[in-house]
């Protein structure tokens, strides 16, 4: 009996599907643009996918008729496989499926399909832009996707069509290719714009032309960061590469042969077809290393839970002094000071949309718009309470200090706010100006709140940091050296690194405890799960506060625990009690993230320590954080490239979900498959026996 093999790829803009047969011959093909049903109920009474008046029914009736037309019916199929930006989890209850891919990984299969050596592939869609290459360094595929923006996308040649009214499928056909028109290449509607000024003022074949070449560079501009200094053929793939202008284009600027594929139009859907004769062939021998983790167990996350709101919302008493992230709380608490951590105080209120709505709109009334960063936004727009004092770092946030220095002239205490001058380095002159500074921050405080720090109580403070971050670094050791000892999803929520408890008793306590819940845990996996019998996920800055989804995903649905998280590093010398000043210097350049080349060589180090596989860097901000800025990932990319270290780069917001691009997901699930195929030999996991 003959084996058939689908594979659905459901885009924003078109359905296509592909019929393989065991050798690996298309059968039958299908490309067809979707749009919303007409006058679909919004009331559904369960027969998904029998009635057909909802827009899924609508895509399974295209689904059953490209199959009646090849004589075959759903149950006909050796296996399904589907992929797609539109594929949700509703989709299971109308289209009967065996497996999930991702768009990356099914483009990747199909060019390889065809050209089993590629090397390079573009595929361009109405919703987004990809680029995959084979990183010969890391032995596996990296890909790169567009970000919010349409304007290197399918959308953008529909947008063109419409306005000089003529079908899209005709573009190229018309392009003058001499044009010398530039138009912008920033967003699509600012390239609709141009447009529309140039239309009727000159010929159409180059305003086309014009409009081909800014869709060519913007494709490049967003993903080709990838592509460059490659040197070879690229594959180019997607509906986009049916306008053969842009092909023509896109050579033009990356000097490679483009290379368009028969079926360029359906190859996620082909690819996905390869890959369901892939995983019918191994799926019974498919094997997942699950560990149980309960949370009650860890009584460290309750204790740390009660700390946090003693500490923001009790009413301690004693004079209130505002900090950032960055300044020594060793000294504020040697100086039985109350502390307000303003971006820790911001994304306590994240879970609670109606605030953050709300802080956010007061915010944009001020002025600031969304290239604000999300946390000094929610600062403009809530209430603070006033503070007797406020301390800040000139280092590494320059728009947080700028808004600090707001928030003292709206709060009237100008002259009782102390900015620390923090060098971006760390040498030995930047130790003894942050020195210099925190004697001076320490003498200012003294006369305002005529408080007076004594020396025994820093020392002391000092001999408590010294104590908590010992234990720290043997509950660090412990989960470098073992299988996941907690779900990363929680952990990265300790944020160790950033707590007001350094300088205090509680501290030493609250990691005692977290020290003990990671034996326990240690004892209950026991010999059952092996170090390397996971992936080893390490997650660089902050996570998204308003929602976990995205740490479950990567956790619970691709299997790929992280095993660490950098604000849980305490990579620091010892505090000297003798010379405090200095030692809290040094700690600060070590691990403020004030220096980001000290940044980047302590996560290569400790890559290799806690035998990382992968690495997630949660890019808040799009790459405006001076945190996670365009720079730093350079940097950060080209020396985890030298120990093989693959770099996963999640544009995201920590606090405005609603700025969230819809491509995330999609990013974790391609990077997550290659993982799967590097560490197991295929996209699926691991393999009994193997």
């Amino acid at each position: 009996m003959k084996k058939q093999f689908l594979g659905i790829d459901i885009g924003s803009t078109t359905i296509k599907a592909v019929i393989m047969g065991h050798d690996g011959k298309v059968l039958h093909s299908i490309y067809q643009r979707t749009k919303p049903v007409a006058s679909a109920k919004v009331t559904c009474f369960g027969r998904c996918g029998g009635c057909g008046m909802c827009n899924m029914g609508a895509v399974k009736k295209i689904i059953d008729d490209f199959l009646n037309s090849a004589n075959f019916k759903l149950e006909d199929m050796t296996c399904t496989v589907v992929t797609g930006s539109q594929i949700v989890e509703d989709t299971s209850k109308f289209i009967n499926y065996d497996f999930k891919v991702s768009e990356v990984s099914a483009h990747v299969a199909g060019a390889k399909h065809y050209y089993p050596n590629c090397k390079a592939i573009l595929d361009v869609g109405g919703q987004d832009s990809k680029a995959m290459i084979y990183n010969e360094d890391m032995q596996m595929w990296t890909s790169k996707m567009s970000g919010i923006c349409a304007a290197g996308t399918g959308a953008f040649l529909d947008s063109v069509a419409v306005k000089l009214g003529i079908p899209v499928e005709e573009l190229a056909e018309k392009v003058n290719y001499d044009s010398e028109l530039e138009f912008s290449s920033v967003c699509a509607v600012l390239s609709a714009t141009s447009i529309n000024k140039f239309k009727n003022r000159y010929p159409l074949g180059q305003v086309i032309g014009g409009a081909c070449r800014a869709q060519a560079r913007t494709i490049i501009s967003g993903v080709g960061e990838l592509l460059f200094n490659y040197e070879g053929d690229i594959i180019f793939q997607g509906g986009v590469a049916y306008n053969r202008a842009v092909a023509y284009y896109l050579k033009e600027i990356t000097g490679n042969n483009i290379i368009i594929p028969e079926f360029h139009s359906v190859m996620g859907a082909l690819g996905a077809a390869v890959l369901a004769l892939e995983f019918s062939s191994i799926k019974n021998n498919l094997t997942t290393t699950d560990i149980k983790f309960e949370k009650d167990k860890f009584k460290s996350i309750s204790i740390r839970a009660q700390h946090t709101r003693k500490e923001f919302f009790g009413k301690a008493k004693g004079p209130l002094v505002w900090r950032n992230l960055f300044f020594p709380t060793e000294i504020l608490n040697a100086m039985g000071l109350k502390m307000l951590t303003l971006e820790t105080y911001a994304a306590l209120f994240a879970r609670n949309s109606r605030k953050i709505k709300k802080y956010f709109d007061i915010a944009a009334y001020k002025g600031f718009s969304a290239e604000t960063c999300s946390f000094l936004r929610v600062l403009e727009g809530a209430k603070l309470p006033k503070p007797d004092f406020a301390v800040s770092t000139s280092q590494p946030c320059q728009q947080g200090e700028r808004i600090f220095h707001d928030l003292s002239r709206t709060y009237g205490f100008t002259d009782k706010f102390y900015s620390l001058p923090t060098p971006a380095y760390h040498d030995k002159n930047a130790v003894e100006i942050i020195a210099a500074g925190l004697e001076e921050a320490v003498d200012r405080m003294e006369k305002a709140l005529d408080i007076k720090l004594e020396k025994s109580k820093l020392i002391e403070a000092c001999e408590f940091s010294n104590q908590a971050q010992a234990i720290t670094s043997k509950c660090n050791e412990l989960r470098y050296n073992n299988p996941p000892l907690i779900r990363g999803g929680w952990a990265v929520y300790n944020s160790v690194l950033f707590s007001q408890l350094w300088g205090r008793e509680e501290l030493i306590a609250m990691q005692d405890q977290f020290y003990k819940d990671l034996l326990a845990q240690q004892e209950i996996i026991g010999d059952r799960v092996k170090i390397d019998d996971t992936h080893r996920i390490l997650w660089l800055h902050l996570p998204p506060f308003y929602d976990t989804r995205v740490l479950d995903y990567i956790e619970c649905e691709c299997k790929a625990p992280i095993v660490f998280e950098e604000t849980n590093f305490v990579n620091w010398e010892p505090l000297d009690v003798s010379d405090p000043y200095r030692s809290l210097a040094r700690k600060l350049l070590t691990v403020g993230f004030l220096d980001p080349a000290l940044r980047v060589n302590y996560i290569r180090e400790n890559s290799i320590l806690g035998k990382f596989n992968g690495c997630i860097l949660y890019n808040h901000g799009f790459g405006r954080c001076s945190l996670a800025d365009s720079a730093f990932v350079k940097h950060l990319r080209e020396e985890l490239k030298k120990v093989h270290l693959p770099l996963l780069l999640l544009d995201g917001d920590c606090m405005d979900q609603t700025i969230d691009p819809c491509s995330t997901f999609t990013k974790i699930s391609a990077y997550v498959e290659a993982l799967n195929e590097k560490k197991y030999g295929n996209i699926f996991g691991k393999i009994s026996g193997a």
